[in-house]
C-alpha cells in the first residue's frame, strides 16, 4: 500500500478541525485507510540521511504517515485526502469538475500535435491546462509529491505513463510531440542548476553515472537503447521534456507560476487519461475558478488525422441491486440510507429506481477504482461502518484440513530430512536449455511464458532436476568430503489437453547425493526407504533373499509392489540408472513407471559446472499415496 506523509497541523487546517492522535486514527479506520506512523520532520530527515538516532523535542512538525489503498489514486496527496475526508464526514459535498474553454487567443484551444514517429517509443499523450493557479510552499510540495506517488503506482515507474508539468507562460503553443535522433535533442534539463546544455544521449549517460542523479538512473533504461527518443517542443523549438526521464529547465514550475501545462506521455492510453484526470481534479481547487480545467486538442498525425480532446473528466453510471447491497452488508438499510452512504463516498448523486430495485450512482473522474457494482457495495459497507456490521455465526460447520497430497508431502519431508538430506526450494520457472538440452533430453511440449522477463524464465519446469542442479552449482565450493545431500518436494507442470487449462500440476520428489564416491547405491537406499515409509513392498523377484516373505508382506499396502528395471534416460550414466515400477500383486502386465534414479551423466555435470560425481532420484508422489 502506498504511504503518504502529511504534516499534522497542515492536515487539520485543511480538514477545518483538530483531532487527537487516537481520534484521527478512528477517522482513518472508518474511512478505510490506516494511520501507520506518527513521526516528526526531524526523524524523517534523519532516516533519509541514514542516521539511526532519534531527534530531540525540537525535531520539527509532527508528521502523520498514512497508508492508503493502492487503487485510490485520488487520495495520494493532501488535497485529495482532505477533500475525501470532508465529504465522508459530511462537511462538504462532492465537487463538480468542469472543462472550460479558453478566454484568450480568441477562444482557440491549445493544440498538441503527435507525429507518427512516436509510435515506436511512447505513442500516446494527454494534456490539460490549469489556469490562474495559486501556489504556496505547501501546495507546491503536494503537487510534486502526487506526481512521484503516481509514477511509483499506476505509472509503473514511468514505464506506462510519465507526467510533465510546465509553466505555460514561458512557452508558446501549439506544441509538438515527436521522436528524434538523440544527438539532435539539445536542452538544459531541470536538474541543471548552472544551465548546462546536453544532448539527449549525453544526458542519459550522465544520469547513469553521476551519483547526484541516481534517482533518475532507473528511468534511463526505458529509452536508452531506442534509436529515437520521445521529445516535446513548443512552437519556438523549446524542449518541454524528454519523457520519461526529465523536464526542461526553461519551463520549470515555481511559486510564481500561474498557468500550468500538464502533459502525460504513455504506452497505455487508458492509464494516461486516468493519471491526467487525477492530477487536474486534485489541484484544480487552487484555480481562480475552482474545479475547472482547460482542455487541449491532441492531434494524431498519420494517413488519417484524429483529434482527441483531453482531459476526459468522464463520469459514468453504475447500478447495484438493493438485494445484493443488503445481502452482502447483512443489514436492511433502505434505499434512502444507501443513497446517503454513496454520497459520502463521492458516488453521488445516487438515486433509487423502484421498478428495478437498484441504486444508480454517478462515478466521478476521481474514482477510477470503481469498476463494478461490487465496488459500490464495498463503499456502502465502508460508509456504514465495518464495526456496525452484524456478527453472525456461519450457518455451516466446516473444519479446515490439508489436501491429502500436502499432508503426505509434509510427512515425507520430515522422514527424508531425518535420513540426512537438506531441503531446498527452487524456482518454478527455468530456461528451455536447462530443462532439456543440459539434461541431454529431447525437447517436448511445455507451458511457455509469452513474455518472459529473461531467458532464465522461459517455461514452467517439467522436471525438478534443473533446480537442484543449480543449487549444487552454487554450492560447488562447499566441502564434499562427507557428501552433500539435498532434496525438494514440489510441483512440475505438464501439458495436458484433457484439462480445462491445458496443463496439470504433478507433485514430485527429487533428491541428490554428491561426494567423491557418490555411486548408484548412494541414492538406491533412499528409493527403498521411501517405499518402506509408504508401505509399498518389493516384488519377490526384486527382494530376493534380502527380505523374508513375512517381512515383505508386512509392508505391503493394498498389495501394491515395486521393482526396478534398467533405464535409458539420457540424463544418467548408461548402465548406472534405473526406473522405479509399481505393479499390482499378480498383475505384472500393467506396470506403472513412477520415477528414475541413478548416476548423472558427466556431460550433465559439465553443463551445470558440477565437479563431483552426483546421483539423483526423481519420483512422482501421487501414485504412492
Amino acid at each position: 500500500m502506498p504511504t503518504i506523509s502529511l504534516v499534522r497541523d497542515d492536515l487539520f487546517n485543511a480538514l477545518g478541525k483538530s483531532y487527537t492522535d487516537d481520534e484521527f486514527q478512528d477517522v482513518c479506520f472508518a474511512f478505510g485507510i490506516e494511520l501507520d506512523e506518527i513521526t516528526t520532520e526531524g526523524e524523517l530527515a534523519s532516516k533519509d540521511a541514514g542516521s539511526k538516532g532519534k531527534c530531540g523535542p525540537d525535531g520539527g512538525a509532527v508528521v502523520y504517515k498514512v497508508d492508503v489503498p493502492a487503487n485510490r489514486y485520488d487520495i495520494l496527496c493532501m488535497e485529495g485526502l482532505t477533500r475525501a475526508l470532508r465529504i465522508f464526514l459530511e462537511l462538504d459535498k462532492a465537487p463538480s469538475y468542469r472543462k472550460v474553454e479558453p478566454t484568450d487567443n480568441g477562444g482557440t484551444r491549445t493544440v498538441m500535435s503527435v507525429e507518427a514517429s512516436t509510435a515506436s517509443v511512447r505513442p500516446f499523450v494527454a494534456c490539460a491546462i490549469l489556469r490562474d493557479m495559486t501556489f504556496d510552499p505547501l501546495v507546491y510540495k503536494s503537487f510534486i509529491d502526487l506526481q512521484e506517488h503516481l509514477h511509483r503506482n499506476i505509472c509503473r515507474r514511468r514505464t506506462l505513463v510519465a507526467i510533465g508539468t510546465h509553466d505555460l507562460d514561458t512557452l508558446r503553443g501549439p506544441f509538438r510531440y515527436t521522436a528524434a535522433d538523440p544527438a539532435s535533442i539539445q536542452f538544459s534539463p531541470l536538474t541543471s542548476d548552472d544551465g548546462r546544455v546536453f544532448n539527449a544521449k549525453e544526458l542519459l549517460d550522465f544520469y547513469r553515472t553521476d551519483e547526484s542523479a541516481k534517482h533518475l538512473s532507473p528511468y534511463t533504461d526505458i529509452i536508452y537503447e531506442a534509436p529515437r527518443y520521445p521529445v516535446l517542443y513548443d512552437s519556438r523549438g523549446t524542449v518541454l521534456s524528454l519523457p520519461p526521464v526529465i523536464n526542461g529547465r526553461h519551463s520549470r514550475i515555481t511559486l510564481q507560476t500561474r498557468n500550468v501545462f500538464i502533459e502525460c506521455t504513455a504506452t497505455d492510453k487508458t492509464k494516461a487519461n486516468i493519471v491526467l484526470d487525477t492530477v487536474v481534479t486534485m489541484f484544480s481547487q487552487h484555480c481562480a475558478r475552482p474545479f475547472t480545467v482547460e482542455p487541449v486538442d491532441v492531434v494524431y498525425e498519420g494517413p488519417e488525422l484524429s483529434v482527441e480532446t483531453t482531459p476526459l473528466l468522464s463520469t459514468r453510471k453504475v447500478a447495484a441491486k438493493m438485494s445484493e447491497i443488503e445481502g452482502l452488508v447483512g443489514r436492511d438499510l433502505g434505499p434512502e440510507l444507501v443513497c446517503q452512504l454513496c454520497n459520502k463516498m463521492q458516488l453521488g448523486p445516487a438515486s433509487y429506481h423502484a421498478e428495478t430495485d437498484t441504486v444508480v450512482v454517478t462515478v466521478p473522474p476521481t474514482r477510477s477504482d470503481v469498476l463494478h457494482a461490487v465496488d459500490v457495495i464495498e463503499d456502502v459497507a465502508i460508509a456504514f461502518g465495518y464495526n456496525n456490521l452484524p456478527i453472525k455465526v456461519p450457518g455451516t460447520l466446516t473444519v479446515g484440513a490439508p489436501l491429502p497430497i500436502n499432508a503426505f508431502s509434509d510427512l515425507l519431508r520430515d522422514e527424508i530430512a531425518r535420513a540426512g538430506y537438506l531441503e531446498v526450494l527452487t524456482h518454478g520457472l527455468c530456461s528451455r536449455a536447462e530443462n532439456f538440452a543440459k539434461l541431454r533430453r529431447p525437447e517436448t511440449k511445455a507451458v511457455s511464458l509469452s513474455n518472459p522477463a529473461n531467458e532464465e524464465y522461459e517455461i514452467v519446469r517439467t522436471t525438478l532436476l534443473p533446480g537442484l542442479l543449480k543449487v549444487l552449482q552454487h554450492n560447488r565450493a562447499a566441502q564434499v568430503k562427507d557428501g552433500l545431500r539435498f532434496f525438494e518436494i514440489s510441483d512440475v507442470v505438464l501439458r495436458d489437453d484433457h484439462t480445462d487449462v491445458g496443463a496439470k500440476n504433478i507433485r514430485r520428489l527429487v533428491a541428490s547425493s554428491t561426494s567423491m564416491v557418490a555411486g548408484f547405491e548412494s541414492i538406491h537406499g533412499l528409493v527403498d526407504r521411501v517405499m518402506l515409509l509408504v508401505q509399498i513392498g518389493p516384488t519377490e523377484a526384486y527382494a530376493g533373499n534380502s527380505m523374508r516373505g513375512e517381512e515383505r508382506m508386512a509392508v505391503l499396502k493394498d498389495k501394491i509392489q515395486y521393482y526396478i528395471v534398467p533405464s535409458d534416460d539420457p540424463a544418467y550414466f548408461p548402465g548406472r540408472c534405473a526406473d522405479v515400477i509399481l505393479v499390482e500383486d499378480g498383475k505384472k502386465s500393467k506396470p506403472l513407471k513412477v520415477g528414475t534414479f541413478g548416476v548423472l551423466h558427466p556431460e550433465v555435470l559439465k553443463a551445470y559446472d558440477i565437479p563431483f560425481p552426483t546421483s539423483m532420484l526423481e519420483i512422482d508422489l501421487e501414485p504412492l499415496i
